[in-house]
């Protein structure tokens, strides 16, 4: 009777062992397949995962998830500096092409030419008149004869009468002389007015120079025409008792999408000794002269600098770098979840051991 009792009681821990290795070893059969079921994507197990299974000692994984936690930190910290790098990249694109695109740099070109077109010299003499208009050449001017008389002229002359573009009560009277052309030969003209009595406090007499005399005659409303050239030209005066010499030089500038002609001039004023006798110098006289200051033409094109292709070009790189800036966030974020499900499995795991 003992040694069946002691049979069964040897045959009853032998079962109970074996039942117990059998629960241990599928204990770590289900963790291990947990680890294997996080590794990564090339199929080779991590070593953390590695470091679970050996069973790795408490402050040594504690250590190791402290570093990790550092490391994601600053990869975080990187991120972010990266993507407000890229939004200022982006941001300083757009306003360099909005700048460029809004002021457009200015080429300037000079042509040479023999001949100009005979611009228009329109001329508002009031009370003044007229006494001669001639043509000279090589910057001639002969001696005067007879100054403060009326003397046979060459010039060219249309007589325009048309109310004002700014005050269109005011009646006009404009004397519009055929310019000079030939710039090579120094071409010039010479013109001589007379005024009696003026009851103003200074004497002058206004012009206004435009682009072409041939676009005058052309014209079939010359007062509409010489009212648009005084609302789009600039005016300028010489005074009596000098002899005012203009030097003119065309401007013409090329914009987006229009063109403009611009007149720019030099003067110089010269004193005029008058020698008549007391009784005529009742009458001012008024000298100007007019020709053009060099064979050049000037012509100022607007050209726009800024490129749309490289601008696109820089944002799709910004944008790219964003695009994988979030990507690189995504993947960090998914890893800290990772590790924080594998840190709660540990603990749990030491506290069922403990158990």
């Amino acid at each position: 009777m003992l040694r069946k009792e002691n049979s069964r009681s040897y045959q009853t821990f032998i079962d109970d062992h074996n039942d117990e290795s059998k629960t241990q070893s599928s204990g770590l059969y289900e963790d291990a397949t947990e680890d294997l079921e996080h590794e990564d994507p090339n199929g080779i197990v991590s070593q953390d995962t590695e470091d679970d299974i050996g069973g790795s000692s408490p402050s040594k994984r504690f250590s190791k998830a402290c570093l990790k936690n550092f490391f994601t930190v600053v990869l975080i910290f990187i991120y972010l500096v990266l993507t407000a790098v890229a939004a200022f990249l982006a941001y300083q694109t757009i306003s360099d092409f909005l700048n460029k695109l809004n002021h457009p740099v200015m080429s300037v070109t000079y042509n040479e030419v023999d001949k100009f077109p005979p611009p228009g010299i329109a001329l508002y003499p009031g009370k003044a008149r007229l006494l001669s208009c001639r043509h000279h050449y090589h910057d001639y001017i002969p001696p005067l004869v007879d100054p403060g008389k009326p003397q046979e002229g060459d010039c060219l002359i249309k007589e325009v009468t048309y109310f004002g573009p700014f005050t269109n009560e005011t009646e006009k009277k404009a004397l519009v002389v055929r310019g000079p052309s030939d710039v090579r030969n120094k071409e010039l003209i010479f013109m001589q007015f007379s005024q009696n009595e003026t009851e103003e406090d200074f004497s002058a007499i206004t012009y206004m120079l435009f682009a072409k005399f041939s676009d005058l005659i052309d014209s079939t409303n010359n007062s509409k025409f010489m009212r648009d050239c005084e609302r789009n030209y600039s005016m300028w005066t010489f005074s009596g008792g000098f002899r005012t010499w203009v030097k003119m030089s065309l401007v013409k500038t090329s914009g987006k999408s229009n063109e403009a002609v611009e007149f720019r001039q030099e003067s110089a004023v010269v004193k005029f000794n008058d020698k008549r006798p007391e009784s005529e110098k009742t009458n001012e006289l008024f000298f100007a002269v007019f020709e053009w200051r060099d064979p050049y033409m000037q012509e100022i094109r607007l050209i726009v600098t800024a490129n749309p292709w490289s601008s696109v070009a820089i944002l799709c790189g910004v944008f790219m770098a964003l695009f994988k800036a979030a990507n690189f966030a995504k993947l960090t974020v998914r890893w800290i979840i990772r590790m924080r499900k594998r840190l709660l499995r540990n603990k749990s795991r030491e506290l069922n051991q403990v158990n």
